[in-house]
C-alpha cells in the first residue's frame, strides 16, 4: 500500500510550526507594547493663564498690572503632570501666546529657550487681543493625536472654540484632560468644553500665588465690588448692547464684523473683556451667574447684528 496522505489532509507538523511562530510573534509584540511608555503633552493658552491667575491673585486681568513667573508656573504644570501620569513621558509643553506680527517679545524668547517648551504665536490686533491662538491649539492637538504621538493631552484653557479639537483628539484615541485656574465666584471655562473632556482639574490660590506678583504703583479697578442683589436680566442685556455700541464706535465696523462668523460664540479674550467691562458698569460680579453671562452675550449680539 502507498503511504500517501489523502488530498486536503492537514500537515500537522507544519500547522504546529505555524502556531508556534505566531505565538512567538505575539509575545514579542506584547513585550514591546508593555515596555513602550505612554506619552503626554501640555497645551497652554497663555492668555487664559495670565488672565485667570492675574484675577485670582491680584484682582485684575490686565497684564500691565502684574508679573507672571512663566518659567515657574510651567515647571509646576510639568511636575503636576508627572504626578498624575507617573508611567508617561512628556513630549513637550506648547505655550500659545499672541505677539504683534508674530515677533517674539523678550519674555516669549526666554520662555522659548526653556527645555521641553515650544512657543507658538498668534497675532495681536490693535486692541491687544489674540488672533489665531485657538486655531494653533486645535491644529497641534489634532495632529499629535492623529499620528499617535500622544496618549494623553493636558489642555490649559477655557475657550468653547476648543471643543471640536477635543472631540477630534478623542476620536483618534487620545484622552484629553482640562486644567483650569480657580475663578472667584464662578467659572472661567466654557461649560461645553467641561462636558467634553475626560477629566478636569482646577488650581487654587495657593498654587498660583507664588508665580504672580503685583507691580508697584499700578492701580486697577475693582470689578468685584457691589455684591448686593444680582442685577435684573434686562439690565444686563442693556449693558451688553451698550458695550457693543461703544466698541463699534471706538473700534470700527471692520473689527466688529470680524466677530460675526463666530456667532453665537465670542473669542475667549473678547468674552473676558466683555465680562470685565459689564462688571465695571453693573458694579456687580457676574462670575457666578452663568445665566446672566448668556444674557449679556445676547444683548451684545443683538446690537451687533442690528448694525449689519
Amino acid at each position: 500500500m502507498n503511504d500517501v496522505q489523502p488530498t486536503g489532509s492537514p500537515d500537522l507538523a507544519a500547522l504546529q510550526a505555524g502556531i508556534e511562530r505566531t505565538n512567538e510573534l505575539l509575545t514579542r509584540v506584547l513585550a514591546e507594547v508593555a515596555t513602550t511608555p505612554s506619552t503626554h503633552a501640555a497645551f497652554v493658552d497663555a492668555g487664559y493663564v495670565y488672565a485667570a491667575a492675574g484675577r485670582l491673585v491680584t484682582g485684575t486681568e490686565d497684564r500691565r498690572a502684574f508679573d507672571l513667573d512663566a518659567e515657574g508656573i510651567i515647571e509646576a504644570f510639568i511636575d503636576r503632570a508627572r504626578m498624575i501620569f507617573p508611567d508617561s513621558r512628556l513630549l513637550r509643553v506648547y505655550w500659545y501666546d499672541g505677539a504683534r506680527r508674530r515677533i517674539h517679545t523678550q519674555e516669549q524668547q526666554r520662555i522659548a529657550e526653556l527645555p521641553d517648551v515650544k512657543v507658538r504665536l498668534g497675532n495681536l490686533n490693535a486692541n491687544n487681543q489674540q488672533k489665531g491662538v485657538d486655531s494653533l491649539i486645535r491644529t497641534d492637538l489634532e495632529s499629535l493625536a492623529r499620528h499617535r504621538a500622544i496618549s494623553d493631552a493636558v489642555l490649559i484653557g477655557g475657550d468653547e472654540d476648543l471643543v471640536s479639537a477635543v472631540e477630534a483628539a478623542q476620536g483618534y484615541g487620545a484622552r484629553v484632560h482640562l486644567w483650569g485656574i480657580e475663578a472667584p465666584g464662578g467659572r472661567n471655562q466654557a461649560e461645553p468644553l467641561l462636558w467634553e473632556v475626560d477629566s478636569q482639574r482646577t488650581f487654587d490660590l495657593d498654587f498660583c500665588k507664588p508665580y504672580v506678583s503685583r507691580r508697584a504703583g499700578v492701580e486697577c479697578p475693582d470689578t468685584s465690588a457691589g455684591e448686593g442683589p444680582a442685577p435684573a436680566r434686562e439690565e444686563v442685556r442693556f449693558v451688553g448692547a451698550r458695550i457693543a455700541a461703544q466698541w463699534l464706535a471706538e473700534r470700527g465696523r471692520e473689527w466688529v464684523a470680524d466677530l460675526l462668523p463666530g456667532h453665537p460664540y465670542l473669542p475667549g479674550t473678547v468674552d473676558q473683556e466683555l465680562l470685565t467691562a459689564a462688571e465695571a458698569l453693573l458694579r456687580h460680579s457676574l462670575r457666578g451667574h452663568a445665566d446672566l453671562r448668556r444674557v449679556l452675550r445676547d444683548g451684545f449680539w443683538e446690537h451687533v447684528q442690528g448694525q449689519y
